[in-house]
């Protein structure tokens, strides 16, 4: 039996890695067999790539390697992880999928990186697949930054290359999701990612079960 495709998306701080490792511990419960995996790094060579994608300085590369780089992980992540789980019928959970590459390098940027050169891109290392679901955690780019800092404090080392850009850029990314999530209404789902994270694990439930009848 064919698994699922279920992505996570969103801007900085909307608790999608919380999220992602509540709704596999709900799957798991209704008798699913579930692999968490996250774009950048889902497999040995994307976790390279991820180092290379989220430290350090935010204009280190120009948009057209970055973007490339994007599409050279999901490529080997779909190869390896995603399509080969999906086959075995499990249920594959992603933590940022292609629309973070759509609304990071294209809607947000603005620096020649066009939805024609996203798309092209996609078709060529993706082909025709798309995720069952996607579910987009909503939430004010001032609150989300301020959490996503907050978690930060005391680290040695954090990820926070895209944190580290301007605020405005941060908006651009909340309204390119909702740009998408408004052109693929069948696919997506928006959900309010400001409210405890009991309130929304019970939202993505209801998600869950309107779109797999489980």
């Amino acid at each position: 039996m064919q698994g699922k495709f279920i992505t996570f998306e969103g801007g900085e701080g909307t608790g999608k890695s919380t999220q992602i490792k509540l709704l596999a511990e709900y799957l798991q419960q209704h008798g699913k067999d579930v692999l968490l995996t996250k774009e950048p790094g889902g497999t040995d060579i994307g976790l390279e790539l991820r180092k290379i994608l989220l430290e350090g300085k935010v204009e280190k590369f120009d948009a057209v390697a970055e973007t490339l780089m994007f599409f050279a992980d999901r490529r080997i992540h779909m190869q390896q992880k995603v399509w080969p789980a999906m086959q075995n019928g499990q249920w594959v959970l992603s933590d940022r999928f292609a629309d973070s590459t759509m609304v990071y390098q294209c809607y947000a940027d603005n620096k020649g990186i066009s939805y024609q050169d996203i798309m092209a891109l996609y078709k060529f290392s993706v082909g025709n697949f798309k995720p069952d679901l996607t579910i987009i955690l909503d939430i004010d780019p001032k609150v989300g930054l301020a959490r996503s800092f907050k978690k930060a404090e005391g680290m040695l080392q954090k990820e926070l290359r895209f944190e580290s850009k301007a605020l405005q850029w941060h908006e651009r990314v909340r309204q390119g999701y909702l740009q998408i999530a408004q052109n693929e209404p069948e696919r997506c789902v928006v959900l309010n990612a400001d409210k405890s994270i009991a309130d929304l694990h019970q939202d993505v439930i209801t998600a869950i079960k309107e779109k797999f009848k489980i």
